[in-house]
Parts: structure tokens; sequence; C-alpha cells
């Protein structure tokens, strides 16, 4: 059993603040301590994109552009939970965020994620 968990998605206006959480659970949770873990974005007609990534020890993170400078990805290894913060929200962040670990290519224009979360919808209002 691999399992991601999120939560946290809503429908906020343009300029505010979501906490997103992931919780591993399964072998995701046995393993997620020597895990890399990331967040990915899915928009209706889209392709599934990169948001950001964190090592996993919490040393090293990966931003994509449109995260810079407003997201900020933390995990809580004690509690087997990833977080995305994410402030200054726009509606071109509207989207469906997955939570993904078996990272790939982390540092490259397209990381990968191998195992996935259900997703939680987050919503950006004008």
């Amino acid at each position: 059993q691999i399992q991601l968990t999120e939560s946290g998605g809503r429908l906020v206006q343009a300029g505010g603040s979501l906490r997103l959480s992931c919780k591993a659970s399964g072998q995701a949770a046995q393993v997620f301590t020597t895990s890399n873990m990331g967040w990915f974005r899915q928009a209706p007609g889209k392709e599934r994109e990169f948001v950001s990534a964190i090592s996993w020890n919490g040393y090293t993170t990966w931003l994509s552009d449109p995260a810079k400078g407003r997201f900020a990805i933390e995990r809580d290894n004690d509690n087997y939970q990833l977080f995305l913060q994410m402030n200054s929200l726009r509606p071109e962040d509207t989207a469906v965020y997955y939570c993904a670990t078996g990272l790939q290519e982390l540092g490259t224009p397209r990381p990968r994620g191998t195992y996935w979360g259900q997703g939680t919808q987050v919503s950006v209002s004008s």
C-alpha cells in the first residue's frame, strides 16, 4: 500500500493564502524519511506540472518559476507529512494539486513523480 492523501484545497480570492497538507501512509510512510517529496498541479486541459519538491532531509528545496517567491514547501518527517504554503495566490494557480513521491529529474525543467495522491482542488478567484 502506497497512499498519499492531500488536504487543504479550497476557494480563495486572489492574494490569499492556503496551506496544503499531504499525509503519507502505508509504504509511503515507511519510506517517507528517506524519500524526496513534491507537489505537482494540473489545470483542466493542461499537462500536470511540477510545483515544488523537498529532499528527504528537508535540506534542499526546488521551486518552479511560478512558485518562486510565493510558495514554500515543508515537511514533518516525524508525522509523515508534507506541506505547501501558498501565498499571494493568483487565478492561474487554480488547479488540482497532487502530492507525489518517487521523484525523478529534480533540478531539471520537468521533474517527474511516480506515486500520487488523489489531489486537492485549489481555486483562486479574481
